[in-house]
């Protein structure tokens, strides 16, 4: 019989957190969690899902002006925040209930309350229980970063931005990652006056730029006021409640709501982690080895609080192989190469593998393709938006090295594509595919 209370006690409820849990309950482990806010975490709650929502919500702004070009007579429509926030809301709430039926089928326990670690083997619980485990998981996530400037309080991040209790007039964004482009498309479709402002001379550093400079374009043709080297300095409320930015010598800024989106931080603060010993990064970040293990034996961590990749198929990944090694006798690690990763802004990007300026930097010989084209609902509507493909190939080898899209359903397009390049496929491979056609997705195979 065990000295411990339970063989497994994870901390953090989120995607890596429920999916270590399940497993490791699976493999016959005696598993328990704690979790402060709600089961789910950031994806579920108030990240990739209910995000994703608003952005199909926002989109029928587009689809119902499209729609007169095709014999529909959409005159009189109306939007109305409240009814999207509150389904949007309530699914979050569904999918809530069904994480929790998850640890109860598998007899998982569940404590709702703040964890932290008082040994290297035991928890203490904000209600002062005190409880041991063989091992401990800690899969606490990120939390929104905020700037250190006067007035930084004044804005919301996007823990927030899914309970605004009405739209903004006007509404300024200040980051260049994907929830800043992706929200900034949210609320300029909703008919808010959107300005995307960041600190330095590019969006989204990760993505190939020339997709990058394609989304910035047609982001301005769409009404999104983007400023470049905007030196945040801070915010003070004005009389009328509006808010007041100053940007130094790139100017002032009136708005009604500002919204941080400028990067995530490992939410590692005041878990008891460093009194313990165990050892974080720079950034605050979990160490960990291949096998999601700390300096500390008995410790280990998956997720975004690893900071390694914060994506949550990723975290689902290390949450299943911390399982199946630790409770599963079979050991094994992930291979983080070639995960597709997508922006849901207006329109969406999305790319696998090497951006062409990685490949310059690695590959002696590289070869880009592209297909510039209008999609056939963009023609018939009316609408001069175009999308653009673009495929890297190592000269050397005919290999696919990276694909990388914006257009409509990017996203959806590029999850099967991704099979081709993780498969090290060619660029013949793809030119021996026939087109589907008429489709998008047939630019892929029609690339010159």
């Amino acid at each position: 019989m065990s000295n411990f209370d339970y063989d497994l006690f994870v901390i953090g409820a989120g995607s890596g957190g429920v999916r270590a849990s399940r497993i490791a309950a699976s493999h016959g482990a005696r598993v328990a969690v704690a979790e402060e806010y709600r089961v789910g975490g950031t994806c579920v709650i108030r990240g990739c899902v209910p995000k994703k929502l608003l952005v199909y919500g926002s989109h029928f702004a587009e689809d119902l002006s499209d729609a007169r070009r095709f014999g529909w007579d959409t005159k009189g429509a109306t939007f109305d925040w409240p009814t999207l926030r509150d389904n949007v809301a309530a699914e979050v709430d569904r999918l809530e209930g069904l994480y929790g039926q998850t640890f109860a089928n598998n007899k998982v326990e569940v404590f709702h309350e703040r964890a932290t670690l008082s040994g290297p083997q035991s928890i203490k619980l904000a209600s002062g229980q005190e409880i041991t485990a063989r091992t401990i998981l800690v899969a606490t996530g990120a939390w929104p970063s905020v700037p250190p400037v006067p007035g930084a309080d004044l804005g919301i991040t996007s823990n927030e931005v899914f309970h605004l209790p009405a739209l903004p007039k006007r509404a300024v964004i200040a980051g260049a990652g994907y929830i800043a482009n992706e929200f900034a498309g949210i609320f300029n479709e909703l008919g808010v006056e959107v300005t995307l402002v960041t600190r330095g001379d590019k969006m989204l550093r990760s993505y190939d730029q020339e997709i990058v400079e394609k989304l910035v374009g047609i982001s301005r043709e769409k009404g999104i006021d983007i400023r470049m080297n905007f030196p945040f300095k801070g915010a003070q409320k004005q009389a009328d409640g509006s808010i007041l930015i100053d940007g130094g010598d790139a100017g002032m800024i009136e708005t009604d709501l500002l919204m941080w989106a400028i990067g995530r931080v490992p939410n590692t603060a005041n878990l008891g982690l460093e009194e313990v010993g165990v050892s974080l990064d720079a950034t605050g970040a979990v160490v960990v080895g291949a096998d999601n293990r700390t300096n500390i034996e008995s410790i280990y961590a998956v997720g975004d609080v690893t900071n390694r990749v914060q994506l949550t198929p990723v975290a689902i990944r290390e949450g299943h192989a911390f399982a199946d090694s630790v409770f599963g006798n079979n050991p094994r690690t992930i291979d983080y190469g070639c995960i597709p990763t997508a922006v849901f802004s207006n329109p969406p990007i999305a790319g696998v593998g090497l951006t062409e300026e990685e490949a310059r930097a690695k590959l002696a010989d590289v070869k880009i393709y592209r297909s510039d084209f209008r999609a056939m609902k963009n023609v018939l509507a009316g609408r001069n938006e175009r999308a653009l493909y673009k495929m890297i190939v190592d000269g050397a080898t005919d290999k696919v090295v990276g694909l990388h899209l914006i257009g409509p359903d990017s996203g959806e397009i590029l999850q099967a594509a991704a099979i081709a390049v993780k498969a090290g496929l060619t660029k013949q491979a793809f030119d021996d595919t026939v087109a589907l056609h008429p489709s998008m997705a047939e630019e892929l195979v029609l690339m010159k």
